[in-house]
């Protein structure tokens, strides 16, 4: 499948979000019509590389009934650096979101054109989630972007992601997730992914989940001339301990990981994982979120690769 041809299908699979149907009347009866809202938002990335990417965007919602129920736009400006090199970039989406708060069902998308560097390319972000039973969740994924490295950026190369989730419930306590993508790189590389996540709640009270967690992909092409990290065989297995708290509406969640990454069925090292997020509650006259993260792994600059990233959103109702 060629690349228009793949992005016309996912976005038709991205716009099924537009027409998913509420399932949780009660809750569409205590809500009041959607209104607008405005706000900024921002991502911040930074390497052991010494790669930096920075986002700071504006957001308009002309729909708005909360952080689970909107449409808006959002303009967002773009810098890369790294040394001596630097790039700019702008791109403007528009954002639509329909999910029920309680069961996660339903879908969010974001369609954009992005143009850095003298490319310009029609970007995705989807996903649709349903549950068939009160047991089992299937969710479907979707992504079109840019490689965000310096020669990939130069080159203009893009890729697409293609993937379906299940999440299995085992009893109350036990959940099973796996997943099964396609990544297609615009310079005609492949990417076979596979993950697998076993989740152990030992408390429904307490908001404590251990997980052991396996991901896999196998490159079709082992030479990309290093324009981005792409060994031909790739696997890491982790071990990693999750905490999710409510208070007064709030949310946050905390995720700490250790693993071990195989690269090429031969070299061997430990990773690392830290991911935070805050989250205020989803119906009120203005939304906040916030996340940041660390993780520690291999790229081709060497074994001990760290990235780190900050993100914020703040939405304010009038």
């Amino acid at each position: 499948m060629t690349g228009l041809p793949r992005y016309l299908a996912a976005v038709s699979l991205g716009c099924l979000v537009l027409t998913a149907p509420c399932r949780a009347e009660e809750e569409k009866a205590n809500e009041k019509s959607a209104g607008m809202a405005f706000g900024p938002e921002f991502f911040l990335t930074s390497d052991s590389d010494n790669f930096q990417s920075r986002r700071v965007s504006v957001e308009f919602f002309p729909a708005f009934e909360n952080a689970d129920r909107y449409l808006g736009f959002r303009l967002g400006d773009y810098q890369y650096r790294q040394d001596n090199w630097q790039r700019a970039g702008k791109k403007i989406s528009f954002l639509a979101r329909s999910v029920e708060t309680k069961t996660t069902d339903g879908g969010a998308i974001e369609v954009g054109a992005f143009e850095q560097g003298g490319h310009t390319l029609l970007t995705l972000d989807g996903s649709y989630r349903l549950s068939p039973t009160k047991s089992t969740a299937v969710e479907f994924l979707v992504t079109r972007d840019w490689v965000e490295t310096p020669k990939s950026l130069d080159r203009g190369i893009d890729f697409s992601f293609v993937g379906v989730a299940v999440d299995q419930g085992l009893g109350s306590h036990v959940t099973l997730v796996g997943l099964a993508a396609q990544q297609y790189f615009s310079d005609g590389n492949r990417r076979d992914h596979g993950r697998l996540r076993l989740i152990y709640q030992p408390s429904l009270d307490l908001g404590l989940t251990l997980q052991a967690r396996y991901r896999t992909y196998r490159s079709s092409h082992e030479d990309v001339d290093r324009a981005y990290f792409n060994p031909k065989n790739y696997s890491e297995a982790m071990l990693a301990v999750g905490w999710r708290q409510r208070f007064s509406g709030w949310t946050l969640a905390v995720t700490a990981g250790l693993g071990t990454e195989t690269i090429n069925h031969e070299f061997r090292q430990p990773t690392r994982l830290l991911d935070v997020n805050l989250q205020s509650p989803v119906r009120g006259s203005q939304v906040f979120r916030f996340g940041a993260g660390y993780s520690r792994s291999t790229t081709f600059s060497g074994p001990s690769y760290k990235y780190r990233y900050l993100r914020g959103e703040w939405v304010i109702l009038f």
